[in-house]
């Protein structure tokens, strides 16, 4: 898609007059504080199956990389995270959003992911508390009394609502968040350079896309299959090596 003059092409709504430009620009820079790796929302300490991977010899490389983290964005976040995200973002209040949580902590059966899930999903709520979200306090409330979980894709769409994205960059940042995840991983663990990290997310960038524009599941359809993934991260523990959490 290419702007005419007078317009400006927008990563997420397309080609824009320069004013509908203008008015845009302050939710461009809120999607982009978002979905920047710099946010504190503590995904860098989880590889979701990769630091095994690798020790097995079974990903070794820049396409194996590509490959594991493809399976995730089909195989479980489209399947069923996308779903809880948009519900979540949704929700009329805390109880419904506790009860897609808990349908969510059900449907994730290793321990070791639904933990990396908790653990994600309290340090975002922690610091959309800090940043003076109503909602994300209320919601970490709940989670610290044992009240409800705290998955990340259910957080994820109760605070960025509550921060004022869409639904539709809600899912973007979303997704984006789980690439680059898995894309640091793999730098930290000295499998790729930043260089082909970048090459890497391009393409990966075209995956996503691809599924944002896909029908949206609906909660009673959420199904996930990653069965490599899940053995791996089962299987971390007793790794000789744990540079990270699962």
């Amino acid at each position: 898609m290419i702007a005419g003059p007078g317009e400006i092409f927008h990563p997420l709504r397309g080609v824009l007059s320069a004013p509908l430009w203008e008015a845009g620009v302050p939710d461009l820079l809120r999607v982009l504080q978002h979905g920047d790796s710099f946010f504190p929302s503590g995904g860098v300490a989880f590889s979701l199956g990769l630091e095994t991977l690798k020790e097995d010899g079974v990903v070794k490389d820049a396409v194996g990389i590509e490959r594991l983290i493809t399976s995730h964005l089909r195989q479980r976040w489209a399947s069923t995270d996308r779903s809880f995200v948009a519900n979540a973002h949704r929700a009329k209040d805390l109880d419904e959003a506790r009860g897609l949580d808990s349908l969510l902590d059900a449907m994730t059966l290793p321990r070791e992911l639904r933990e990396g899930s908790r653990r994600n999903g309290g340090a975002l709520l922690r610091v959309m508390a800090a940043l003076g979200g109503s909602h994300a306090a209320g919601y970490r409330e709940l989670v610290l009394a044992e009240r409800a979980p705290g998955h990340l894709a259910v957080v994820q769409g109760l605070v960025y609502s509550e921060r004022g994205l869409s639904i539709d960059e809600s899912l973007a940042v979303a997704g984006h968040g789980l690439v680059v995840g898995m894309l640091a991983a793999a730098l930290r663990l000295g499998m790729i350079g930043h260089v082909a990290a970048q090459a890497s997310l391009t393409r990966l960038h075209d995956v996503l896309a691809e599924i944002l524009g896909s029908p949206l599941l609906g909660i009673n359809e959420v199904h996930a299959f990653t069965p490599l993934a899940e053995i791996a991260v089962m299987r971390h523990e007793a790794g000789d090596s744990r540079l990270f959490a699962n």
